[in-house]
């Protein structure tokens, strides 16, 4: 059994699809449980701090988890940076079999900035055979923490950030790893592209980075453009924004040495609509799709909520092929092509 922790939409359940693998998902907030069973993954609503570990005592092989990063994202207010030291002491104390988090927690600047400890009480418990963990960068070292002490437990562990690009994903997301096992030396993942294309390690050839625009089919990319349709944009496509969105995209292609939608998409937020900056012309107004797409979701993926719960679990998902790339090390198991899972 896989469990994945802070499960939210499942984007690493559904980077679990691309080795063929399943997981059982916890996760409390409502929209994102709906989601999750309508994309067909097995899911407990629940407070993951508050669930007990003994139903999965002896039967668990992978353990997964992203905790809520809100308090140490750029995008959010970052007192988990401030409260580190609080965090670091938890974890240690976890580790030992002593859970001191509600002495703690009245420390603490921002009360999430505990949720990031939470992996520790579970590997603590249930040693599994395997662990993949995902957060922004700043909370590398908290990972390299619990690395220590997995390697004390006869882990073969690797820490680091990686760039999501670097993956196949169209975006530039950098996030701190882990990858553990007891049953298999581990690595970095081997990237599968670079950003101006490059051989390989075994002298393959790497493709570039994916763009935006190629990911969601803007034309303007080294591919053939599609056919202009009724409707269509100097983009040579079918229209996917709104007035202002056409102006901003043209301002961009007018100056084309800043135009940045060349190049991966930056990170999907939890606001998702708004893409861009000043170099690139103006922010364009993303779909929930498009942001969808940009996070490696598979199309049609069935988000539940309103726009901006919908939001919120698309920019706080893991990609999904980043997700198969990292668990791919720890199991030894090879992604699967799309054409295979479809078939």
């Amino acid at each position: 059994m896989i469990v994945d922790l802070f499960a939210g939409p499942r984007g690493w359940s559904e980077g679990l699809r691309l080795l063929g693998l399943a997981d059982v998902g916890l996760e409390w907030d409502t929209a994102a449980c709906k989601t999750a069973h309508a994309a067909g993954h097995l899911t407990v609503q629940t407070d993951v701090a508050a669930y007990p570990t003994v139903p999965f005592a002896g039967r668990i092989t992978g353990l997964i988890a992203s905790p809520p990063c809100q308090a140490w994202s750029r995008a959010g207010n970052r007192l988990g940076l401030a409260d580190q030291p609080i965090v670091h002491q938890a974890v240690h104390d976890l580790a030992h079999g002593r859970d001191t988090r509600a002495a703690l927690l009245p420390q603490c600047k921002d009360p999430r900035s505990l949720l990031a400890a939470e992996p520790m009480r579970w590997l603590y418990d249930l040693r599994p055979e395997w662990v993949c963990l995902e957060e922004v960068p700043d909370v590398l070292p908290l990972f390299q923490q619990i690395a220590a002490v997995l390697r004390e437990w006869g882990y073969s562990v690797w820490t680091g950030v990686v760039n999501a690009a670097d993956y196949g994903v169209p975006q530039t997301r950098r996030r701190a790893i882990l990858i553990a096992s007891r049953v298999r030396a581990v690595t970095a993942p081997t990237p599968t592209h670079s950003e101006h294309g490059a051989s390989g390690l075994f002298g393959d050839d790497l493709p570039r980075w994916i763009t935006m625009a190629e990911a969601l089919g803007w034309g303007y990319t080294d591919r053939p453009a599609p056919t202009v349709t009724g409707g269509g944009t100097a983009t040579g496509g079918p229209e996917p924004f709104g007035n202002s969105s056409r102006q901003a995209m043209r301002k961009a292609m007018s100056d084309r040495k800043h135009w940045a939608w060349r190049k991966p998409a930056p990170t999907i937020s939890g606001t998702v609509g708004h893409v861009g900056g000043k170099q690139a012309g103006g922010h364009l107004n993303l779909s929930p799709e498009e942001g969808a797409r940009l996070q490696t979701f598979r199309p049609g993926y069935p988000f539940h909520g309103n726009k901006g719960q919908v939001s919120l679990q698309i920019g706080n998902a893991v990609p999904p092929l980043l997700a198969a790339r990292v668990v791919s090390v720890a199991t030894g198991i090879p992604v699967r092509q799309a054409e295979e899972v479809a078939a």
